[in-house]
């Protein structure tokens, strides 16, 4: 059987892990969170490295893809400095692949009926298939990189206006604290709303899960839910707020939709290629195996 870890800085009360069958291998995901402890991930990394097929790096991305420019977050390499030997993988592929569909998705399989086509996404730079997905499908953006990563009252609402925040800004932030810009660890666990205009006006909130949670409203009646990695004790709260639809970007196994970089290392554990995948055997891969988003009615 093949092995994938992912190893986070996220709260290890979201640890889980499954066999699942990918490929016709059987494999094991497993969830390892270090609740925003850096250097107990890098650790792991170092006891696992060369026991185990492949590795997701949890919690953090390695570097933003921002149509064909690439910028690395510098504070987070340390955390992968002892891998030698296993291939490791952040979700950046799978971001890029099977996120770029997800309007589309949500226009087929939901539908928003006579709902305006409005999308708060938390992120464009952190997730920018996702963001051009809604670009492309005509909706009406909110990008929330400012407000989410930095608490700055500013939106972002064009592509252009996206690239230009990433050349400005990526230079200085890719190396503050990580866990200056993102909730880690037991901060993950605190709602505090927050943009709560910006949540009611939008008919779509799309992104990364934590970042959603974390400023989430008392009331998002009607409202679907675009994002991945949610457990049983997400979902459950989305329910009790009014959230009508969820849709995750991956397969919900045993209760719980892993994060990108999890499912990405699952695939580079099956390809048994020993290394990193391009996005053509991404794409490959997908529609080989029928990889595609999962909606959940909740209300």
């Amino acid at each position: 059987m093949k092995r994938a870890v992912s190893i986070s800085l996220g709260s290890s009360k979201r640890d889980k892990s499954v066999e699942i069958e990918l490929l016709g291998e059987q494999v094991r995901i497993e969830r390892i969170g270090t609740d925003g402890d850096m250097e107990k991930a890098a650790q792991l990394y170092r006891e696992l490295d060369g026991k185990v097929d492949a590795f997701g790096v949890g919690g953090a991305d390695l570097a933003l893809h921002i149509d064909d420019r690439v910028y690395p977050l510098h504070s987070v390499k340390p955390m992968v400095r002892y891998i030698k030997k296993t291939p490791f993988v952040d979700g950046s592929g799978l971001k890029d692949t099977v996120e770029a569909r997800l309007a589309d998705f949500v226009d087929q399989e939901v539908g928003l009926g006579d709902r305006p086509r409005r999308v708060l996404l938390t992120g464009g730079t952190s997730r920018w298939g996702m963001a051009m997905s809604f670009m492309d499908a005509d909706y009406d953006c909110i990008f929330g990189d400012l407000m989410f990563g930095l608490g700055l009252p500013v939106r972002i609402r064009t592509e252009r206006a996206v690239k230009l925040v990433a050349a400005v800004i990526m230079p200085i932030v890719s190396r503050v604290p990580f866990e200056w810009l993102y909730p880690t660890g037991e901060k993950q666990e605190i709602r505090t709303p927050k943009w709560i205009r910006d949540y009611e006006w939008a008919t779509v909130i799309a992104g990364d899960c934590n970042y959603i949670t974390h400023s989430m409203p008392d009331k998002m009646d009607g409202k679907i839910i675009v994002t991945n990695t949610t457990t049983d004790s997400d979902v459950r709260l989305f329910k009790s707020l009014g959230v009508k639809t969820l849709v995750t970007s991956t397969t919900v196994y045993e209760g719980r939709s892993f994060g990108t970089n999890m499912m990405e290392a699952a695939l580079v554990a099956v390809s048994g290629k020993g290394r990193t995948l391009t996005k053509a055997e991404i794409l490959s891969f997908i529609d080989e195996i029928g990889l595609k988003p999962q909606v959940q009615t909740l209300n």
